[in-house]
């Protein structure tokens, strides 16, 4: 290999090399950042109250897209969630008592950390049954393959 082609050789590897970079890190600076869904009129005057309502809004599910909080989501029904959040907390309450209010409408699934009883220990234990059971799969296809390729085979 002469110098030449070695020099394109090596500046070929350094291009492709800067794509594997460059391309992931432009798609991580497109990617849009967190929203939060709380609209303007939802805010409450007081900072104090709102910075609670905020904090409590986190702990809660939204009902529709089930894996954000109601302060992140711009479901209707989420919408709603925190405007009666809002509410409870002017009116006075604890913030127990906001959340107890409307976890007694909802249950404990608007809950985004349930409490661990009985009727909940599947919501706390199916993460865990589905990892086990992950891991039993690929130990056992381990262990096949692993007969397979000594000609222990069954």
């Amino acid at each position: 290999m002469t110098g030449g082609q070695r020099r394109r050789t090596c500046g070929a590897g350094w291009r492709a090399m800067l794509r594997l970079l460059v391309l992931p890190g432009l798609l991580l600076l497109a990617a849009p950042a967190p929203l939060h869904a709380v609209e303007p009129d939802e805010i409450l005057a007081d900072p104090a109250l709102e910075a609670r309502a905020r904090d409590l809004g986190r702990e809660l599910r939204c009902l529709v897209c089930q894996n954000q909080s109601i302060e992140d989501s711009d479901a209707p029904l989420a919408r709603d969630l925190r405007v009666i959040l809002r509410q409870r907390i002017e009116a006075g309450d604890s913030d127990e008592a906001a959340v107890a209010w409307i976890v007694e409408r909802y249950g404990d699934y608007v809950l985004l950390k349930p409490p661990l009883r009985g009727d909940t220990v599947i919501l706390w234990g199916a993460p865990l049954v589905a990892l086990a059971g992950g891991a039993l799969v690929v130990f056992f296809a381990m262990r096949r393959n692993r007969r397979a390729g000594n000609g222990d085979g069954p």
